[in-house]
């Protein structure tokens, strides 16, 4: 395809540059001879009236004579670069500038010669009955006395002299064509570096895109439609790219959380069979099972909770009107239990006895499940985990804060990642998945919110998301 476009500018050039040449050589140069000739007939048509006016002059008047005239005819011969007769109504050549004057007796007479010839104009074109041997350009004028016909004056000019003059205007054509021609092909040179080559370089790393390079980048540094496109083939490749980074990672998370829970369910099952556990000691290692199998029905409810988000947090929300405040008592209670278990308490701190915000309730009742739940995991014995709303600027702020192990500072940009654990967490969250906080993002994300951590390892981590608060009649 690139190898087609070039092609086609190219045979686009040559075709120009023909088309222009046949133009120049045949349009071009009857049109010049056309002009040349007519502006040359109305220029010897005038000087023919004179002549004749003066001839006319010079037959009937005593004071001017026709040697007079014949002696101006051969100036005018000169200076008009024609022949110049003065013929009888008969066809008779009374006056030739190229010949001395003769009596009217031995005159020569032009045979054939009818003025109808000249038709309406005044132009006759070609060797003028058989005259001359060359082609002539010959006008004339009538010779009239007291409103008589006495005669007709004549001006015969080589044509030659016109095609010469309109061969050297064509070359004057011909230089401005190879200018044009130039400056075309100037153009084309820089459609191809501007256009065709980075439409090569694009196609060609397009294909190596198909072909599953995609760490190859377009350079292309053009502020314009070509640029646009390679800004997007680049930001395409490194979607691509990190989406196929993050379905290796994905994939390898998931084998390794499936692995283990997997590997310890055989290797008891295998035990209880072959006798090594014994039969007293089977409850204890069936409640290991269960435990395991627990957990990995955790782990597959995770992965089909999280791909209902996609890549890119996009999800149908159900969007409505509810009381945040609420929500949180109603987790807050869900959790009583383990709390009791683990003498944590909760210090819930309300804004307004009633808070409206706008969102889909459902997911966000498993985002303050989630990170509460984080939350007690992390946090030690006999402490407390504060739970606050705050309203500012049109947002209603959440914030879940445990007095916990905190999260390490290098891992702190991480903990959004699906499957994450911190090595600090892993003794502690026996059952987690790593796919909890992960979720929190994306149904944060879904509703166009954000949620930030702060924490410090050792005392203590706090996350905070916003929701928009509910119009009125919403």
């Amino acid at each position: 395809m690139k190898r087609r476009l070039y092609g086609c500018l190219v045979f686009l050039f040559l075709l120009f540059s023909l088309a222009g040449f046949v133009l120049v050589s045949s349009f071009t140069i009857r049109l010049i001879h056309h002009k040349l000739e007519a502006e040359e007939a109305e220029r010897l048509h005038r000087e023919a009236l004179l002549i004749a006016n003066r001839y006319e002059e010079a037959y009937y008047s005593t004071a001017y004579t026709l040697q007079d005239f014949y002696s101006q005819l051969i100036a005018l011969e000169t200076y008009l670069g024609g022949q110049i007769w003065v013929v009888d109504r008969n066809g008779r050549i009374l006056v030739d500038s190229s010949k001395p004057m003769l009596d009217a007796a031995a005159a020569p007479r032009i045979e054939e010669f009818n003025p109808a010839d000249f038709g309406s104009g005044y132009i006759l074109r070609g060797t003028f009955y058989d005259y001359f041997d060359r082609n002539v350009l010959t006008v004339y004028a009538p010779i009239a006395h007291n409103f008589n016909l006495i005669g007709y004056v004549l001006i015969h000019q080589n044509a030659a002299v016109i095609e010469t003059t309109a061969y050297g205007l064509l070359d004057v054509h011909y230089l401005t064509w190879g200018i044009l021609a130039l400056f075309v092909a100037l153009i084309l040179l820089i459609i191809a570096f501007g256009i065709v080559h980075p439409i090569r370089k694009i196609a060609h790393v397009a294909g190596l895109y198909a072909g599953g390079e995609l760490e190859k980048k377009v350079v292309i540094r053009q502020n314009s439609e070509i640029g646009y496109l390679s800004a997007s083939l680049n930001y395409m490749a490194n979607e691509m790219n990190t989406l196929e980074d993050d379905q290796r990672k994905f994939i390898s998370n998931v084998s390794h959380d499936f692995r283990s829970p997997l590997t310890s369910i055989k290797g008891y099952i295998e035990a209880m069979l072959d006798g090594t556990i014994p039969p007293e000691m089977q409850e204890r290692y069936l409640k290991t099972i269960l435990f395991e199998t627990e957990r990995l029905t955790k782990l597959t409810s995770g992965i089909l909770e999280l791909n209902k988000y996609g890549a890119h947090g996009r999800t149908i929300l159900d969007i409505t009107s509810f009381d945040i405040n609420e929500v949180i008592k109603q987790t807050v209670r869900a959790f009583e239990g383990i709390c009791i278990e683990k003498r944590i308490s909760f210090e819930v701190i309300l804004t307004d006895k009633e808070l409206l915000v706008a969102a889909d309730m459902t997911k966000i009742q498993q985002v303050l499940y989630n990170l509460i739940d984080n939350a007690i995991k992390f946090s030690h014995h006999d402490s407390v985990i504060d739970i606050e709303t705050t309203l500012k600027n049109e947002k209603v702020f959440v914030s879940v804060k445990d007095h916990g192990i905190g999260i390490p500072k290098e891992s702190l940009g991480k903990v959004f990642e699906r499957f994450y654990k911190s090595d600090s967490s892993r003794g502690k969250d026996k059952k987690g998945t790593g796919l909890g906080l992960s979720i929190v993002k994306e149904v944060i994300q879904a509703h166009n919110e954000n949620i930030n951590v702060i924490s410090t390892e050792g005392v203590g981590t706090e996350f905070i998301f916003s929701l928009p608060v509910a119009r009125d009649g919403a």
